[in-house]
């Protein structure tokens, strides 16, 4: 008997969309079952980089370094809207790594990477001029190099919208209750967990990339009596208000060997993280503490004119890393590759268990997840996602302004932070969330900052948001910019809407 599904993908955060979006762009049946919201929990998480992780260099993973930083310029191109370069500069502290040392991981960091479009390291003064600004007296130099920022969330939806567009049926707040081996495929049970209605279905293959949730699919749901390999790892980050002027974004060494980002956010905001600290709770219940966030400030605060205190913090997220368990005695110096555990075959309908990985690496993963299953599955062979730009992009890496300036003439009510806004977020799709309208009135109700009833519908309809939450938090950042009252007002117009057209954000 044929199954339902060629592959069933347990996980919809970054690893899960990503191999979701290869295996249909190869003409895999895939279902792909996330129960919580695409992105909900360690994919939008994180720092938002597309990076090689210059500290990993330490630690010799130079395999990762360079399969990371080969894949900088790869994902700025596939998806320039939600993707774009930052410079980062690393003041040279005398009492920590000497300068020496410094510039020659940095000389292996631009030349280990296939570095094509992104500028190289340079050497800048750091006691006087506009990158000295609320900086501590003291750091006369530093070093500048490039790295990429990326919307992690909106990375993890959009391969997810690809995914969908050839042919994948993305199921949300839908958990795998049961998976067990009958014959040669895999009967799987799935739980709405909205409606509470259960579905069985059958797949070829199983992929368990449930990322924090790794090991408790393995034991709880598939049954298998297995050690775990995974190590959670929690890191968090705080929210302040702005605290330089210029676009740069800061690295800062600390005492502990640990660095800590600060980095512009959200036009207004500068974002500080991360922290490294081994979790042994609820992936779902993961929540900064008290000493986290003291460490955060005091880490930057050395380097600063005016300290950072807890009390500036105005917002803050925390997530599980899903970290393979290499017996590393920190959680600091854990590996950050994946690995990848194939169970199964010669018979037994196969199930591959993702471990660790990064946001960076994700596309590179799939590929690997694809050639291991390429003895299980039928499909077109060849690579493909490198070149096939993701919902939105299609447009040159260097002409983003010009995409906000069409945009803006076209739309001319909208405000040139309204456009920029839009760009960032849909790229090309922009113009078409807004159609015909020619005027604020016709994008419907407004529920505070920029956000009007045409996206959410478009959110609800193309990218499976479901309440305030998903919009505010995934879709965009504009939690950051809501009272609570618009919260609510927001979160009743969507439960209303999801009433009056049940099933149309269902998978």
């Amino acid at each position: 008997m044929k199954a339902d599904y060629d592959l069933l993908v347990i996980g919809g955060g970054i690893n899960g969309a990503g191999i979701a979006r290869d295996a249909a762009g190869r003409g895999v049946s895939v279902c792909l079952a996330e129960m919580g919201d695409l992105a909900g929990a360690t994919s939008s998480a994180s720092t938002k980089l597309i990076h090689g992780g210059l500290r990993y260099l330490e630690y010799y993973e130079f395999d990762l370094v360079r399969k990371a930083l080969k894949e900088r310029e790869v994902l700025w191109k596939l998806a320039p809207h939600i993707a774009w370069p930052m410079r980062f500069i690393l003041p040279h502290h005398k009492d920590l790594r000497p300068a020496w040392l410094l510039r020659l991981g940095l000389f292996l960091y631009d030349h280990i990477g296939g570095r094509k479009l992104l500028p190289a390291t340079k050497t800048v003064k750091l006691d006087g001029g506009p990158l000295a600004q609320g900086l501590a007296s003291g750091f006369r130099k530093g070093f500048e190099y490039s790295d990429c920022w990326v919307e992690d969330a909106r990375l993890v939806v959009l391969n997810a919208r690809d995914a969908a567009n050839r042919g994948a049926d993305i199921c949300v707040r839908t958990k795998c209750v049961s998976a067990r081996r009958e014959g040669d495929h895999w009967l799987a049970t799935l739980k709405d967990l909205d409606s509470g209605e259960e579905r069985i279905i059958t797949a070829s293959v199983l992929v368990n990339a449930a990322g924090p949730w790794v090991a408790d699919m393995l034991s709880g749901v598939v049954g298998a009596n297995r050690k775990s390999n995974v190590r959670l790892v929690k890191g968090s980050h705080i929210v302040v208000p702005r605290l330089f002027e210029h676009d740069r974004c800061f690295i800062f060494q600390n005492a502990d060997g640990r660095i800590i980002f600060a980095i512009p956010y959200e036009q207004d905001f500068t974002l500080i993280g991360t922290t490294d600290v081994d979790y042994g709770g609820d992936p779902g219940a993961v929540r900064i503490d008290d000493r986290e966030v003291r460490y955060m400030c005091e880490a930057v605060s050395e380097y600063l004119e005016k300290p950072v205190q807890p009390e500036d913090v105005v917002h803050t997220y925390s997530g599980v890393r899903p970290l393979y368990d290499d017996g590393a005695s920190e959680a600091k110096a854990a590996t950050r590759d994946y690995v990848l555990e194939l169970d199964g075959g010669e018979g037994k309908p196969p199930m591959l268990s993702v471990f660790g990985g990064k946001i960076t690496t994700y596309r590179k993963l799939a590929e690997h997840v694809l050639s291991k299953l390429d003895p299980y599955l039928t499909f077109k062979k060849g690579e493909w996602t490198a070149t096939e730009a993701l919902p939105g992009g299609g447009f040159p890496v260097l002409s983003f302004d010009d995409e906000v300036k069409q945009l803006h003439t076209r739309y001319g009510f909208l405000s040139a932070k309204t456009a920029m806004r839009l760009v960032r977020a849909y790229g090309l799709d922009a113009a078409e969330l807004l159609g015909e309208a020619g005027s604020l009135e016709d994008l419907g109700t407004a529920f505070g900052a920029d956000l009007y009833q045409r996206e959410v519908d478009w959110l609800m309809a193309r990218e499976w948001a479901r309440c305030a939450d998903d919009v505010l938090w995934r879709r965009s950042k504009l939690g950051l910019r809501l009272t609570a009252e618009e919260v609510e007002k927001l979160d009743a117009y969507m439960a209303s809407a999801l009433r009056e057209h049940s099933g149309a954000a269902a998978c």
